[in-house]
């Protein structure tokens, strides 16, 4: 089987704790030789500074191609397209332009002077500079979509803006991604440009609450399965068994790229990697 490509989400710290663990989460995984690593944009561009200050520090410490998070909440076009300069000086040209949510969950509000949409800020960063911008996608359908054909219809827009790439939100049934896939190429958008996004589950009940907030269905079996293993205290062999068989059975699907939301949490990402194969590249220098 070919390598696949492999990417980590991470997102910044915001005490001197999350620090430490954020640090020994890229030391984890840095050496699997990611594509890409991204860093996340609190609700209303809470962690601004932190998210830059996390790109900028993993960037030069590390080497890896490093994608920051941008968003439309609180900022005008011309803030945020100052921050996008900064990063372009910094030497960072992979973004992650995503519309965001505002703190607290409330229904979306764009300022008088910021980008309405995401279609507008992609059309804004890709007139700005010469980025590889990423965007987020939906498999079963955003929270503010009708259906999934207004999703598909939206997701093509984003790419006629100037997206290079999307990245999924994340799901449990493999068939839903392919199902989805399938329905993107039928509306002229390319298959290989989508990245499945797959959540580890360190933690069943966040994993949980955090499927119920984004419209993530979960199956009845797998939703059974995680109850038990709580129960049984088994819930690590449980997690590496999903998760390395969601990414096996995308990969048999002819799925390229893999895109992990780690949640700064290295162990299962890593297990799963190695359960596929994916090995850890040493380098060995200032050998005798």
């Amino acid at each position: 089987m070919t390598r696949p490509n492999i990417s980590f989400e991470f997102f910044p710290p915001k005490s001197l704790a999350a620090s430490f663990r954020l640090w020994d989460t890229v030391q984890a995984l840095a050496p699997f030789a990611p594509e890409f690593v991204s860093v996340t944009y609190g609700a209303g561009g809470t962690t601004r500074k932190l998210t830059h200050d996390a790109v900028t520090t993993i960037g030069k410490a590390t080497g890896l191609n490093v994608a920051a998070h941008l968003t439309c909440v609180d900022s005008s076009r011309e803030e945020t397209l100052a921050i996008a300069a900064n990063y372009a000086k910094a030497g960072v040209r992979d973004l992650v332009a995503l519309r965001g949510d505002t703190p607290g969950g409330g229904a979306f509000i764009p300022r008088a002077d910021g980008f309405t949409d995401s279609i507008e800020l992609i059309e804004g960063l890709a007139n700005a500079g010469d980025f590889n911008i990423r965007v987020g996608a939906y498999p079963e359908t955003h929270p503010e979509s009708t259906d999934m054909a207004q999703n598909i219809a939206w997701l093509k827009r984003k790419f006629e803006a100037g997206a290079t790439s999307a990245i999924t939100q994340f799901f449990f049934d493999p068939d839903t991604f392919f199902r989805f896939r399938d329905a993107c190429q039928a509306a002229g958008i390319d298959g290989d440009r989508i990245l499945p996004g797959i959540l580890p589950i360190e933690n069943w009940a966040g994993a949980r609450k955090f499927a119920q907030s984004c419209g993530t269905q979960i199956p009845a079996e797998i939703r059974q399965a995680f109850e038990n293993a709580a129960r049984d205290n088994c819930h690590e062999l449980l997690a590496l068994a999903q998760c390395s068989e969601l990414c096996s059975d995308l990969l048999d699907g002819g799925v390229q790229d893999l895109h992990f939301y780690t949640l700064n949490t290295p162990n299962l990402t890593r297990d799963t990697c190695r359960a596929l194969g994916i090995e850890p590249e040493v380098k060995l220098q200032n050998v005798a």
